[in-house]
């Protein structure tokens, strides 16, 4: 079933008008998303190795946890949805830390353009990466990395990672040692 999402404008206001989340591609709609960073409390940042099938940067790292918010859902309550989808992980919405929202543009061709506002958020990783559940289709694999390992590997490596500005990972990184100091 195709999913239905909210369009907002260019500063995040929604529209009003809810369409398919392809239409949304083709018309290089703005929309929003969640982006869930997992940390353990010895400083290490989850990572997803996108599907294999995915349209957009099939087989690239990336953000622990990703998805489309769908029309009138909660941002919390698509958070929550998009963790237990993709690692069948059960969380509170108390364990969500909200550290920014981040605007994107990316025009992977021209029936494929993506213009989001990632609703970004951090969450401590209270289980072992083994127990977690890999849903096939969207995650190949999941890795702890720490952060200093994550931002050599960016700069020597960068073409293993989906494209995000150093701006975006510096909030991701500063937000998750502040909380390990607290």
């Amino acid at each position: 079933m195709e999913e239905i999402l909210d369009v907002v404008d260019e500063k995040g206001v929604p529209t009003g008008q809810q369409l398919s989340k392809a239409t949304i591609h083709q018309q290089g709609l703005f929309h929003q998303t969640v982006h869930i960073w997992f940390y353990t409390n010895n400083g290490e940042l989850l990572l997803q190795q996108r599907g294999a099938t995915k349209k957009t940067f099939p087989l690239l790292w990336d953000v622990s946890v990703a998805g489309h918010i769908a029309a009138g859902e909660a941002i919390e309550t698509a958070a929550l949805r998009e963790i237990h989808e993709e690692i069948g992980l059960a969380v509170n919405t108390g364990d969500l830390y909200k550290i920014g929202i981040f605007k994107t543009e990316n025009e992977h061709h021209k029936n494929l353009i993506d213009r989001e506002f990632h609703h970004t958020f951090i969450c401590e990783l209270q289980v072992s990466i083994s127990s977690l559940q890999k849903e096939a289709e969207e995650v190949a694999d999941l890795k702890l990395i720490t952060i200093p390992e994550f931002k050599k590997d960016l700069m020597n490596n960068p073409q293993a990672y989906v494209p995000a500005s150093k701006g975006h990972y510096e909030v991701v990184f500063q937000a998750v040692y502040h909380r390990l100091e607290h």
